[in-house]
């Protein structure tokens, strides 16, 4: 198999990133995981239930084994989600209401939470549990941080108990997963062998497919579905995906690449409801998305609780109102702007960024467009560097607003705002942010995550541009099911 990127690490919490999470799952397994249809289920624990209103205790799975034969017990679940919200962790946001965790017995622990967590199970699918012994025998009881540049012994190497094994691990060039032939689950799956590349050519990558060189790429490039299907022992699977592609913004004083000074047009709303205006989605939609993107004005997708139909209301691409906006704003002769978009990471990421740029330069905006790969773009971008920068969020692992609320557009500090940069700011998003965290009742809680979008759309904290599809392609005879949250999970794979 083949992706355009390669994962970042073998440390399951030493990112965030949805691809090398992905993949990380056929490593390792959570206390429970997400099934085909998306849905909670269990998996190193085989039952929960809360024996006090901040107090979830699970009882776990016995007789499982670590991939190098250790056995899975209460200590390891516990080093390893005392290792996932520890200070210095990349991945503390996943499990911001984690009080403490506490060993009952060997085969039961309990979640003490800080409060009320409605959502607590779908935060824990993304939590992979390593074993306490081999972190404790490698030096690598804390994370490693790809973006802070601290490496561990488990970046490369890794102890899981998933239903494959690592063989091999070459960064950028090729990891090898072989079966765990003692995996607890009953196998699904017929595969012997993973052997994954990162190519970041889609013509290389094509190429590969249908020579029969490889099984399954993603993504597969929109421009070239149509060729795919009419090769003889390809075609593409294409279904809609819940990554909602945007762009942030920087709403500090400041900005970093421009030839204004004392200030940052950002700031005004006006400005930025401009720069929302002058982008024609329905254009990129037909021409670079080949007609199977969602254009959208909320920060989510249809399936995500919270996204409300009839907020979901795109202004329509208005460049003399978007002209008429930043004159009101006092900036009719336009400004320079840096904006930063990630090369080959979202689904024609680069093409994309390539015509708002030019949408932008009929309004006055004069966008210095910076396009580069993945890890150095979200290096640059979550150290603050960047004025307009290209994200794409899929609300995962929550599957849920509050994902987009707490990581994006609340006021960063402690586990909050871990994705908002560009220090966005608005008291009563996050006071509703801060409600819906604790709220209990379904109805109550959706209410108050769609006023918390609604917000965001009205004061254009950031632009929603479209939710992107997913297009995978693979030989005939290999059988993989594909599902919104775009996470192979090649475990229910078969190849006739």
């Amino acid at each position: 198999m083949a992706d355009s990127t390669d994962i970042a690490a073998m440390d399951p919490h030493s990112m965030t990133e949805s691809n090398t999470i992905g993949f990380l799952n056929h490593v390792y397994e959570g206390l429970v995981r997400y099934n085909q249809d998306l849905e909670v289920e269990p998996a190193l624990a085989t039952s929960w239930e809360f024996v006090e209103p901040t107090r979830l205790r699970f009882k776990l799975r016995e007789g499982v084994n670590f991939h190098n034969g250790n056995p899975f017990t209460a200590d390891d679940v516990v080093a390893s989600l005392e290792r996932a919200a520890h200070e210095t962790s990349p991945v503390k946001s996943n499990i911001p209401g984690m009080k403490s965790i506490e060993k009952v017995d060997e085969y039961t622990v309990d979640l003490v939470l800080s409060g009320p967590d409605p959502i607590v199970l779908n935060y824990l699918t993304n939590i992979l549990i390593l074993d306490q012994e081999w972190m404790a025998e490698h030096d690598a009881l804390l994370p490693a941080d790809m973006r802070g540049g601290r490496e561990n012994y488990a970046v490369a190497n890794s102890n899981g108990t998933g239903p494959f094994m690592l063989e091999s691990r070459q960064p950028d060039a090729r990891t090898v997963l072989t079966v765990n032939e003692d995996w607890w689950d009953e196998p699904e799956h017929n595969l012997t062998r993973i052997e994954f590349s990162p190519i970041g050519s889609d013509a290389t990558r094509i190429a590969a497919l249908l020579s029969g060189e490889l099984d399954f790429i993603t993504p597969a490039p929109l421009q070239d579905v149509g060729r795919i299907e009419r090769a003889d022992g390809a075609s593409v699977i294409v279904a809609p995906a819940l990554r909602t592609i945007m762009l942030g913004m920087n709403h500090t004083d400041k900005l970093h690449n421009s030839n204004l000074t004392d200030k940052n047009p950002l700031q005004d709303v006006r400005v930025r409801q401009a720069l929302w205006r002058a982008i024609d989605m329905e254009l990129i939609r037909k021409k670079i998305m080949r007609d199977m993107s969602r254009n959208t004005a909320l920060l989510v997708a249809p399936p995500v609780p919270g996204y409300s139909e009839e907020l979901d209301v795109l202004p329509p691409a208005d460049a003399e109102a978007a002209k008429a906006l930043l004159s009101e704003a006092g900036y009719g002769d336009g400004f320079e702007v840096g904006f930063d978009c990630p090369s080959s990471r979202y689904v024609n990421d680069e093409e994309i960024c390539q015509a708002i740029t030019a949408m932008w330069a009929r309004i006055g905006v004069d966008a210095q467009l910076t396009s580069q790969t993945p890890s150095k773009h979200f290096e640059k971008v979550l150290a603050g560097g960047a004025d307009i920068f290209m994200v794409g969020w899929a609300t995962l692992p929550m599957l849920d607003s509050y994902s987009v609320l707490s990581a994006l557009l609340h006021t960063k500090g402690d586990r909050m705002g871990a994705w908002n940069p560009g220090g966005y700011s608005n008291p009563e998003l996050d006071a509703l942010t801060d409600k819906v965290a604790v709220e209990l009742d379904v109805e109550k809680r959706n209410a108050m995550m769609s006023e918390a979008l609604k917000i965001a759309r009205d004061e254009v904290a950031m632009i929603p541009l479209h939710q992107q599809p997913l297009a995978w392609a693979v030989r005939d005879g290999v059988n993989i099911p594909i599902t919104a949250d775009n996470k192979p999970r090649l475990w229910y794979a078969t190849i006739e």
